[in-house]
């Protein structure tokens, strides 16, 4: 009589205390992966109010990419300092420096060392490669929808960013409070994931 090659797979119990210590690993090994991609890489922010409509409305979740622009420090001591440059246009996500567990997503619209003033609802731009300053032309705002209101003429110091929503006539930024210095920068938005009918990815 022919005789089965095949064996059986058997599945022992080995105790409750086997089956914790296997779901304290996986968490553990979880929390290895996760951690480390929260606190350095990447980190979902929940967008609330209206200063950046049209483009970003209350209720989206977006991804920041924190790489290279977060500082991060360890009891005291700074880990990892920003090395990466934000670009005119880009969408940021930042602790308020006057209240730094409230975060704010806002656009970038002066760079460091730059003069940027508002007059008129006309925002220039003023810096060694254009000494007589240029109007600033933001794609990103509706056409004839939206205009800089308020009066201010700022410098940007090599370690700050001049930042303003896209609502103008509703966000608080640096037109009230002044320069955002780069220490309180959190990241830059890579992508909104809900709604999935507004999903974006942003250069």
């Amino acid at each position: 009589m022919a005789r089965n090659k095949h064996k059986k797979t058997e599945v022992v119990p080995e105790g409750v205390g086997a089956f914790v210590w296997e779901v304290v690993k996986i968490f553990a090994f979880a929390a290895a992966i996760i951690i480390p991609i929260r606190l350095f890489l990447f980190q979902p922010f929940l967008v609330e109010g209206s200063s950046m409509a049209p483009n970003f409305h209350s209720g989206e979740y977006v991804i920041v990419n924190e790489v290279g622009y977060k500082n991060v420090h360890l009891g005291g001591v700074t880990l990892l300092a920003p090395r990466r440059e934000l670009h005119r246009g880009d969408p940021v996500v930042f602790r308020f420096p006057q209240d730094p567990k409230t975060f704010f997503i806002k656009r970038v619209i002066g760079l460091p060392g730059e003069r940027v003033t508002v007059r008129g609802g006309v925002v220039t731009i003023y810096n060694d490669a254009h000494p007589d300053g240029f109007v600033l032309t933001e794609d990103y705002l509706p056409n004839g929808g939206i205009v800089t209101t308020d009066d201010v003429d700022y410098t940007v110091a090599p370690d700050e960013y001049f930042v303003i929503g896209d609502n103008r006539n509703h966000s608080y930024d640096s037109r009230m409070w002044g320069p955002l210095n780069k220490d309180f920068v959190m990241g830059k938005v890579l992508v909104r994931i809900w709604p999935f009918t507004r999903f974006k990815v942003f250069d």
